[in-house]
């Protein structure tokens, strides 16, 4: 039974397992004082932890998201006030779910209704001058247990993946009004071409901590959105429907990942999920997380790179800061750090795909209401320079993309691609692109358009309501035009044709501005996509191990002039481990070694070689 189905009744999904109450006890700390469970076998020991947060003390409201060994789960956290001696003037506590293991686990699908049963009993106590709850008190709670918990081994179809289409435009609007990746934008505004280094990271499976002060629920929602920028290209060929004859896709079967599942979105960790993070950094997944302990900053070895939200700020005008977590040699029979944080910003390898993501950001920047998503600059990109000079940083990011376009002898203009702008409008305002084509059909390599499966949509999978169309998507049975034809995923964001409603929001423009950004989202992560396979498919013709379809463990060695053929910075050694990255996960067997000698970059500079 699919998701529409389910929805179109009006029935909620049913894939909790666990409903519990947390709170912190002046003397006893954090304690779970009063749970629900489908199976007595579940363990709800440390969740208390997880959803009371170091630092929660000084917000009066938020939502947080953790996970619990296999499962996936939610909370919402209230700071109630209180005269009880010991409080210190207030209560923390905070109402959560966990829910079933599955291809997708969707716990924000339960925030809204979780929000309102929360306030409904800390209501009724304050009503009625009660402090503790009694058993009558959480009737409440289970009669939204009871109607939202595991019925179907299949969860009765709410943890099935259906394609990015379906995610983001649902019939049922509570589907994707709550979705962390209708944020996609938000995260691309925020770590600006940084993004493009936490995107390498999540690509080859690495360890990924955010750094954030309260309330958290951004940096949570931060950690989904960017697991959900590779979350199709990692997954399982068999999961997204892809048809195996499909030439435009061979790649997807040849290259079997050690790990055919998304990366681990742990949500919010705490000193107490150590063993935990170590653990699941062994098995090669990777995971995405967020913390508001401090003392993580001293801990570099159990993390790769880490996201410090803390130093962007609304008073600020400086980006998040990245640091890489290296380690450093250790003198024997010494006993200090391990490893070591540096500082990284992006590499000049990531112009190309950072001027494409900002033109489509420029292009819905002015429909957007959050104000964390309008560009720095008011002006119009058709008639007036983008540059905005009041942010040092950005002008430092200015400094380099103009450097990097010099280096590579590149100012020159627009070329039809098959995800930029393909028509050299000045709606780029004046973006350097760097030397050579754009185009990401290399070698016959075809990027299919959005609603044909390449963002893991089945073949057969259709909304009842209709697709988001435009220029840039096409229905997947379509047949009336060139398949083989590349796409321009910015058409999809240009033409912004009227799209189809809801058919629950009255509001024109509100509608409107909900799917500019359905599109605008959608073409984001197509040009994610795009970039992705264009490399694999370059790594399918280094690995002989993928050509002969054998297991087949080799060193192969390769140049600088080779990462320039997957758009890499030759110079950059984040962009040499990130190759070695994609090799561990789908090499089989196969590993990747840079030579990044004086002998190999003199031959790439002048030709030798």
């Amino acid at each position: 039974m699919s998701i529409d189905a389910i929805d179109s009744r009006g029935r909620v999904p049913q894939d909790i397992v666990a409903i519990f109450h947390a709170s912190f006890h002046p003397t006893k700390g954090n304690l779970v004082d009063w749970c629900l469970k489908a199976s007595d076998d579940l363990e709800l020991d440390g969740v208390e932890f997880s959803t009371l947060p170091s630092g929660l003390h000084l917000v009066d409201q938020d939502v947080v998201y953790f996970t619990k060994d296999t499962h996936s789960g939610v909370c919402v956290f209230r700071r109630r006030r209180t005269a009880e001696h010991g409080h210190r003037g207030f209560r923390l506590t905070s109402l959560g779910v966990l829910l079933a293991k599955s291809t997708r686990s969707r716990p924000w699908r339960h925030v809204s209704a979780l929000r309102a049963l929360a306030d409904s009993i800390y209501r009724s106590l304050e009503t009625r001058g009660v402090l503790e709850p009694s058993e009558s008190d959480w009737e409440p709670a289970r009669v939204f247990f009871e109607e939202r918990k595991v019925r179907r081994v299949d969860l009765s179809g709410a943890g099935e993946w259906y394609g990015w289409s379906h995610e983001l435009d649902n019939p049922d609007p509570e589907f994707s009004r709550f979705n962390p990746t209708m944020h996609l934008s938000h995260l691309l505004r925020i770590l600006g071409p940084s993004a493009l280094t936490l995107y390498k990271h999540v690509l080859g499976r690495q360890r990924i901590l955010i750094y954030t002060l309260p309330p958290v629920e951004a940096a949570c929602i931060l950690c989904q959105v960017a697991a959900d920028i590779c979350y199709a290209a990692q997954l399982d060929p068999l999961t997204n429907g892809i048809n195996e004859n499909d030439p435009a896709t061979q790649y997807y079967t040849r290259l079997k990942g050690k790990t055919q599942e998304g990366i681990h979105v742990l949500g919010m960790v705490t000193l107490s999920d150590l063993d935990k993070m170590d653990r699941e950094g062994k098995t090669g997944r990777g995971w995405v997380a967020c913390t508001t302990d401090a003392i993580f900053l001293d801990k570099p070895s159990y993390y790769d790179l880490l996201i410090d939200l803390t130093t962007s700020t609304p008073s600020k005008t400086s980006r998040p800061t990245l640091y890489l977590s290296k380690p450093q040699p250790q003198p024997p029979g010494s006993k200090g750090p391990t490893h070591r944080l540096t500082v990284f910003r992006f590499a000049w390898s990531d112009i190309r795909l950072w001027n494409e993501l900002e033109r489509i950001l420029q292009l819905d920047g002015d429909q957007c209401a959050q104000p964390c998503c309008r560009p720095s600059f008011e002006t119009d990109a058709r008639s007036k320079p983008s540059f905005s000079w009041t942010d040092p940083w950005r002008i430092y990011e200015d400094v380099c993309i103009v450097c990097a376009g010099l280096w590579m002898g590149s100012w020159r203009g627009n070329s039809v691609a098959s995800y930029s702008t393909g028509n050299g409008s000045l709606a780029n305002w004046g973006s350097v692109r760097l030397e050579g084509d754009d185009d990401l059909t290399v070698d016959g390599t075809f990027v299919r358009n959005l609603g044909m499966g390449i963002e893991g949509c089945p073949g057969g999978s259709q909304n009842s309501k209709g697709m988001r169309r435009s220029s840039g998507m096409t229905w997947p049975g379509n047949t009336s035009g060139d398949r083989r034809q590349p796409s321009s995923s910015s058409a999809a964001t240009r033409s912004m044709p009227q799209l189809c409603s809801n058919g629950n929001d009255t509001d024109p423009e509100t509608n409107e501005r909900r799917d500019r950004q359905i599109l605008t989202t959608l073409a984001l992560l197509q040009t994610f996509h795009a970039n992705t396979s264009f490399q694999l498919s370059r790594l399918v013709d280094l690995l002989p191990s993928v050509t002969s379809g054998t297991p087949e463990t080799s060193i192969i060695y390769i140049t600088p002039k080779d990462m320039v053929s997957f758009e890499l910075g030759p110079l950059s050694s984040l962009d040499a481990r990130y190759l070695e990255w994609l090799a561990d996960e789908y090499g089989a067997g196969s590993q990747i070694v840079v030579k990044r000698g004086w002998k190999d970059l003199f031959g790439m500079i002048f030709g030798f070689g």
